[in-house]
C-alpha cells in the first residue's frame, strides 16, 4: 500500500493535513468551475472524477485514528459560506438528471428509497468542507482535521457516496447503451414507496444524457 494513501506513524501530521487540505480545496475549486457551465459536455464525467478523488481523502480521514481538537469548544467562524448560488447553478446544469433515488443506510432496512438531488448533495458537501477549510486557513490545523473527520462520518461522506453512485450510474447507463428512466416531476419531499418511484419514472430522451456527457447517442 502506498504511503500516500494512509496516514501512518512515520508520516508527519503536518504532511497529512496538507495532503487532505489540498484534496479538499481542489474539490471545492473544481466543483465551482464545473458549475459555471463553461464545459457542459464534460460536466458529469468531471463531477464523477472529482467526487471519486474527494472520497479518497474521506477514506484516509476515516481510517485515521480519532482526531481530538485542541479546544473543548469550536471557535466561532462567523457566518457560514453561502452555497445557494452553487446549488442553483448545479441544479440548472443537471436539470434532466438532478433527482435520483438512494438508500439512506444500507444497514438500516427501509420500505422505500429516498429521493435526492445531485445539486443539493454537492452543495452540502462543499459547505461542510468549507467550514473545515476556514479553520485550516486560520491556522487551526487540528480543528480542521477534526471537523473534516467528524463531518465525514456524520454527513459529507454518505452524501458524497450517494452522489458518486448516481454519477457512476449515469455514465454507465450511457456507455452501456441503457436508457434512463425519467425522474422529472419526482419531488424530493415526497415519501414514496419503491413501486411508486418506478411508476412515476417516465423516459429521459437519451440525447439529454449522452449529449451533455459527450458520449455516443443511445438508439
Amino acid at each position: 500500500m502506498s504511503d500516500a494513501t494512509l496516514y501512518t506513524a512515520t508520516d508527519s501530521p503536518d504532511d497529512f493535513a496538507v495532503q487532505i487540505s489540498d484534496q479538499i480545496e481542489s474539490f471545492i475549486v473544481s466543483v465551482r468551475e464545473i458549475a459555471k457551465g463553461d464545459e457542459p459536455d464534460s460536466a458529469v464525467p468531471f463531477l464523477l472524477l472529482e467526487v471519486s478523488q474527494l472520497l479518497l481523502a474521506g477514506g484516509r480521514l476515516g481510517a485515521h485514528e480519532d482526531i481530538v481538537p485542541d479546544e473543548r469548544y469550536e471557535p466561532d467562524l462567523g457566518p457560514e459560506q453561502d452555497v445557494d448560488d452553487l446549488r442553483e447553478r448545479l441544479a440548472l446544469m443537471l436539470d434532466p438528471i438532478d433527482v435520483y433515488s438512494e438508500v439512506f443506510d444500507p444497514y438500516e432496512p427501509r420500505k422505500a428509497p429516498v429521493a435526492c438531488r445531485l445539486s443539493d448533495d454537492l452543495a452540502d458537501v462543499v459547505a461542510d468542507l468549507c467550514h473545515g477549510l476556514a479553520h485550516y486557513r486560520a491556522g487551526r490545523t487540528t480543528e480542521a482535521l477534526w471537523w473534516w473527520q467528524f463531518s465525514y462520518f456524520s454527513n459529507w461522506g454518505s452524501t458524497a457516496s450517494g452522489a458518486l453512485r448516481a454519477l457512476q450510474s449515469l455514465v454507465a447507463h450511457v456507455r452501456l447503451n441503457q436508457p434512463l428512466e425519467d425522474l422529472d416531476g419526482l419531488d424530493t419531499d415526497e415519501d414514496l414507496m419503491e413501486s411508486a418511484l418506478e411508476e412515476e419514472a417516465g423516459k429521459v430522451m437519451a440525447e439529454e444524457i449522452a449529449g451533455p456527457l459527450g458520449l455516443r447517442t443511445v438508439k
